[in-house]
């Protein structure tokens, strides 16, 4: 790998290291790209609560109602690494102002939509956006700011996740229930218009031009088509699997995305052994920290979501919440998540690379605590109840992933940082995925037939020991994220 290739935005990157306050223009930067974050985040958390007026407004199936979500979902994770690749070659700026447009266009067209057919389609496309203009995110963060000042947009960049997924749910409801203008759920898609918009406009403004002169690499089409396979394979059953009824293409389709991948990376060897320009030059992986951090979000992820995934089942089936009210519930986990961001630099002022380990503990001993909430309390839990475990929960949460994205990407080089973000996102997204399918799986099938409270507490119960688990799990592997980190700089 060429240590001297220039990256897409090294104009903010020539600054000595840690040495330079940032400027005005890099404070807009950074409003940019988290209004970006914003809106991608937001947007899932957003259609969710929609769905149910989804299928009532087009008269819309419940395999068409699982296609605009997962339809999304599935397009999104396979072009990431793709799309961080493309904002290596082309340059952050015309990456993430090209997805942004389409992301924003596609919004509009899903507003509009006329058919449940129409909707799945623009949604697709509305994912293909935001495949290509979310790595750049990551990589504008990693490249454009050194230190402390690297810390502490990493943690804005952690609260804002926090921030867009409380609101998105409230948001979403409240949108849907008030039926502004007769719009109903098309109005939690319009929202995005105005506000693509004005980042589009921002972005044009701040986001730093690619420099001249210098050297562009190629796309890998052989490892982007083998990667795009193995992903599909891979993803699929994950997300289409349980509503399927785990039929025998699932468990197929599993069986071949081993040696797709195993193909992928011989492939990548390959290109980089000769010289040319990989999709995932295999040297990224072989930085402990690299591959220690992809492996922590693949398991926290995976918790993280699929207790989101139980407790919204909880919330609105078995003690019978609205969704407005149910999305009220989650609010004090994000609140906590965002404060905990926020405080994460300060933190590691003072303990270092001890941060993330501080909190995957307090999020291991919150799931605890909510699987103690649940087994005592039983059926007369309530959202109120479980309140005190979510909030240690959401504390534990945003101490773990500003230091998770900040530490995986530290020391990667500047030409790959496109890559390497989409990398990482990829596996948080397919540990999202994991996580939605297990422990769903385990609440679903603890459940069974029953539709009382009581089998509703104790289909719960079972999923919180999974999810105590992939916490314990994720805590275990901070070791391999800080292997690196722990070294002076």
């Amino acid at each position: 790998m060429a240590e001297t290739r220039v990256t897409t935005t090294a104009v903010a990157s020539a600054r000595p290291r840690g040495a330079a306050v940032p400027s005005a223009r890099d404070g807009w930067l950074l409003v940019v790209v988290m209004a970006g974050t914003f809106m991608a985040v937001m947007d899932s958390f957003i259609v969710n609560v929609a769905v149910p007026a989804v299928r009532t407004g087009l008269g819309a199936s419940y395999p068409q109602v699982e296609l605009v979500v997962s339809g999304y979902v599935l397009a999104y994770g396979l072009f990431l690494v793709t799309g961080g690749r493309l904002g290596d070659i082309h340059g952050a700026r015309r990456m993430f102002q090209a997805g942004l447009a389409l992301f924003t266009a596609a919004s509009l067209a899903c507003g509009l939509a006329g058919s449940a057919g129409a909707l799945i389609g623009f949604r697709v496309a509305q994912a293909l956006g935001a495949a290509l203009f979310y790595p750049q995110v990551l990589s504008v963060l990693q490249t454009s700011f050194h230190g402390r000042w690297r810390e502490r947009a990493f943690a804005v960049f952690g609260a804002t996740i926090g921030v867009a997924s409380v609101v998105g749910q409230v948001l979403g409801g409240l949108l849907v229930q008030a039926d502004l203008f007769g719009l109903s759920w098309r109005s939690v898609f319009l929202l995005n218009v105005p506000l693509g918009l004005l980042v589009l406009i921002g972005a044009a403004l701040v986001m730093p031009k690619v420099p001249g002169g210098r050297r562009r690499p190629r796309l890998d089409v052989r490892g982007t088509l083998l990667l795009t396979v193995a992903l599909l394979a891979l993803s699929l059953p994950l997300i289409e699997g349980g509503s399927a009824g785990w039929p025998a293409w699932c468990w197929i389709c599993l069986a071949v995305s081993v040696p797709a991948l195993a193909a992928f990376f011989a492939v990548e060897r390959a290109v980089a052994a000769r010289g040319g320009d990989a999709l995932i030059d295999p040297r990224l992986l072989r930085r402990p920290a690299f591959a220690g951090g992809n492996l922590v979000a693949l398991v926290f992820f995976a918790g993280n979501a699929g207790l989101f995934f139980v407790l919204t089942l909880q919330l609105q089936s078995g003690l019978g919440y609205l969704p407005l009210a149910a999305g009220l519930t989650f609010a004090p986990l994000a609140i906590a998540f965002v404060a905990a961001s926020l405080v994460a630099p300060k933190l590691q002022a003072v303990a270092g690379h001890r941060v993330p380990a501080i909190g995957y503990l307090v999020n291991a001993a919150g799931t605890v605590a909510l699987l103690v909430t649940s087994v005592t309390a039983g059926e007369r839990a309530t959202g109120w109840v479980l309140l005190p475990a979510l909030v240690v929960i959401g504390f534990g949460e945003g101490l773990g992933v500003s230091p998770l994205f900040g530490a995986a990407l530290d020391g990667v080089p500047p030409a790959d940082s496109g890559a390497a973000s989409g990398v990482l996102e990829t596996s948080t997204q397919i540990g999202m995925s994991l996580g939605v399918t297990v422990v769903g799986l385990v609440f679903l099938t603890a459940l069974g037939s029953g539709t009382t409270p009581a089998a509703h507490w104790h289909a719960f119960t079972a999923a919180l020991v999974a999810n105590t688990v992939l916490a314990l799990a994720a805590l275990a592997l901070v070791p391999r994220l800080t292997a690196r980190s722990a070294r002076p700089t």
